[in-house]
């Protein structure tokens, strides 16, 4: 009686698969013999998970590239964790400017009208007009791709590259493809430059830097530091009153601003939020719809003695107890003065890389802060 060990090595994976560990030669069926196939059967079925189970997946080594037998597939879609929302980028107005510096005139008294008798002299009166002049500063995102990296990185798509949006209604990124790495590089570089320009429309300080990693006096003044102290109701690290939102729209007014636009960090939008619940009672059938509502509405819009000013947060302010504000912006004055908007340039080769930069000439002003005003110092 031959043994299976044997046969050749392939003649044994076979006879294993069919006859199990069955003598060669072993009768099995037939007549006037028993039947032994259903025990073949069972047989067969143990070795065959047995040789089955010696190549598993967990045995095939770690997911790796080059020392696995199944290769990685890696996901497509890449996500930046370390993304930030830009509405205001959006929201501010953009306007074309000539010249590296943004010039505007501003009247700050006018000689008044008068009331005279009959046949009075009459005197002309003296306006006082101020040339006001800021400039330009130069925004740069710069990059580098290597030549390997770009014989071997293939297609991705940047989950959401469009830096814009509230982030408040769905989904304001769009993704963008990426077919090489010097194209998925690129547009890592243009949302960090509108990442940028957010945080300079808001935190930008023209002679000390307002924003960790530039060097002074290469940022233009943002909101913050052209608001100052102008019309700012200070809370001193109190909570805030929907009394003190009438009161700081009261200061613009006063100043004849009419803002229409304010922003703010999330965590005063939470405390708008609840304001609106407490002073104002609001219930679920206030909101509209056939659905019910837990809570209100997550776009808000207050009404103010100026008309409805819309709230927008923005993740550039702070959400510190003491620190936080709310800045009411009446928009009609307020500009990105843009010498040169978004633009991509390659830089000199080296070695074997490409470098690029993207580049940003612009500045931001405020004809008149007074038309504005803030809440600060919020608990």
């Amino acid at each position: 009686m031959t043994g299976i060990s044997k046969l050749p090595s392939g003649s044994a994976r076979n006879y294993l698969y069919s006859f199990g560990d069955w003598d060669d030669g072993t009768p099995y069926s037939g007549l006037n013999r028993t039947d032994l196939r259903p025990s073949m059967h069972e047989t067969v079925n143990t070795n065959r998970e047995a040789h089955l189970k010696a190549l598993t997946v967990s045995g095939m080594g770690p997911g790796t590239a080059g020392f696995s037998l199944i290769p990685v597939y890696v996901d497509p879609k890449i996500v930046d964790q370390s993304r930030r929302y830009t509405p205001w980028v959006e929201i501010c107005p953009r306007v074309t400017n000539m010249g590296v510096t943004a010039d505007f005139n501003t009247i700050s008294s006018k000689g008044a009208a008068k009331t005279l008798v009959e046949d009075a002299p009459l005197t002309d009166v003296t306006d006082v007009e101020v040339r006001n002049s800021t400039p330009i500063k130069y925004l740069y995102s710069v990059g580098r791709v290597t030549g390997q990296t770009m014989a071997a990185v293939p297609p991705y798509t940047l989950a959401g590259q469009v830096p814009m949006g509230s982030g408040l209604q769905g989904t304001t990124y769009t993704n963008q493809s990426a077919p090489n790495a010097k194209q998925y590089e690129i547009l890592k570089r243009a949302r960090s430059l509108k990442e940028m320009e957010e945080n300079l429309f808001w935190n930008g300080n023209a002679t000390t830097s307002g924003i960790a990693g530039n060097a002074n006096g290469t940022e233009y003044d943002g909101i913050v530091t052209i608001q100052g102290a102008v019309n700012k109701t200070d809370l001193n690290t109190t909570a805030m009153s929907w009394a003190n939102i009438e009161t700081s729209i009261k200061d613009a007014y006063d100043d004849s601003g009419r803002p229409t636009v304010a922003g703010c960090s999330s965590s005063v939008y939470t405390d708008l939020r609840s304001i609106l619940i407490d002073a104002f009672r609001l219930r679920p059938s206030d909101m509209g719809g056939g659905e019910v509502a837990a809570g209100i509405a997550s776009r808000l819009t207050l009404e103010t003695m100026v008309g409805p000013v819309s709230v927008v947060p923005t993740q550039y302010l702070s959400n510190v107890s003491g620190s936080k504000s709310i800045y009411f912006l009446d928009m009609d004055v307020i500009e990105a003065r843009v010498l040169m908007d978004m633009t991509y340039f390659d830089l000199a080769i080296t070695n074997d890389s490409e470098k690029f930069a993207l580049k940003q000439y612009q500045a931001l002003i405020n004809r008149n802060p007074k038309f504005s005003s803030f809440i600060g110092e919020i608990a």
